[in-house]
């Protein structure tokens, strides 16, 4: 493990950090352009474009320290990658949707291209900080440069941008990535790439360097799992049990799956990750 990250370099704080949901400079876009159903994860119907019931004057959720109690546990497992607060205020120039109705459908149209653009930017820095190799840590930069200039696009452009295309160019980069940081831990016994695991009982197995990219772990037990150098792009972990799993490196874990995990003080996560506050409250 240590030979595949010796020439690993910090990722700059201010990637990071623009990379987070700063709600304080969003107009809450989250809470309108998205639609969602009644389910276990939302109370209520919601058409996209239409702002939640709960969403008061000055953009703050009315119920926001009782989502889960409330019904509206699918909030607190959302992430925009910081896509929020760069439509409000970078896209758009600061413009109030409320205010400015017209720039509004518009507004809710870019939002999810720039959280599909963010999110890529996540998984590219995340694959940069990895640093495999000189070559491929270039090529991942040139990518991640490509990728926030199509972020700093018009609104016209972004809405006339294929963003499935642009995956298509990135995914190759973060699969060569994958495989080089894992690559002494290779094997068919560990290649779970979208495997059906509901309710898997892999309590204390010994996952390190698995792929488990897409892989739909909902409701599976991993209290005390080895998930070291495992690969969790995209993997579907809502009500995993992880209570003393090893996830301190797993790589391309993201804040919202760690969210629809059940976790506790002894579940070892990434320093970029938070610590869900429900895992204690229920």
């Amino acid at each position: 493990m240590s030979e595949n990250r010796e020439h690993a370099e910090p990722v700059p704080v201010e990637d990071r950090h623009a990379l987070q949901a700063d709600c304080a400079n969003c107009f809450a876009l989250c809470c309108v352009a998205p639609a969602f159903s009644a389910s276990v994860d939302f109370a209520i119907s919601k058409d996209a474009g239409q702002a939640c019931p709960n969403l008061q004057p000055d953009f703050r959720c009315g119920v926001h320290t009782r989502l889960r109690p409330k019904g509206f546990r699918g909030c607190t497992v959302y992430d925009c990658f910081g896509a929020g607060q760069q439509v409000s205020q970078g896209t758009f120039g600061g413009q109030d949707w409320r205010r400015v109705p017209q720039a509004a459908k518009q507004m809710f149209t870019v939002f999810p291209v720039m959280r599909d653009l963010h999110e890529l930017l996540w998984y590219l820095t995340e694959a940069r900080s990895l640093c495999p190799t000189l070559p491929l840590r270039e090529e991942l930069t040139a990518q991640i440069e490509v990728t926030r200039n199509l972020t700093r696009s018009g609104p016209d452009e972004l809405l006339e941008l294929d963003v499935t295309a642009h995956r298509r160019n990135v995914n190759p980069l973060l699969l060569r990535t994958s495989e080089r940081v894992r690559a002494g831990f290779l094997s068919e016994k560990k290649d779970h790439r979208g495997a059906d695991l509901i309710g898997a009982k892999l309590k204390g197995r010994d996952l390190t360097g698995a792929n488990l990219r897409g892989a739909c772990l909902i409701g599976s037990d991993l209290r005390g799992a080895d998930l070291a150098m495992a690969d969790l792009t995209g993997a579907d972990l809502r009500d995993a049990d992880i209570r003393g799993a090893h996830l301190a490196e797993s790589i391309f874990l993201i804040q919202s799956q760690v969210d629809a995990a059940k976790g506790d003080t002894s579940t070892m996560l990434p320093p970029s990750l938070a610590r869900p506050g429900h895992w204690f409250t229920g």
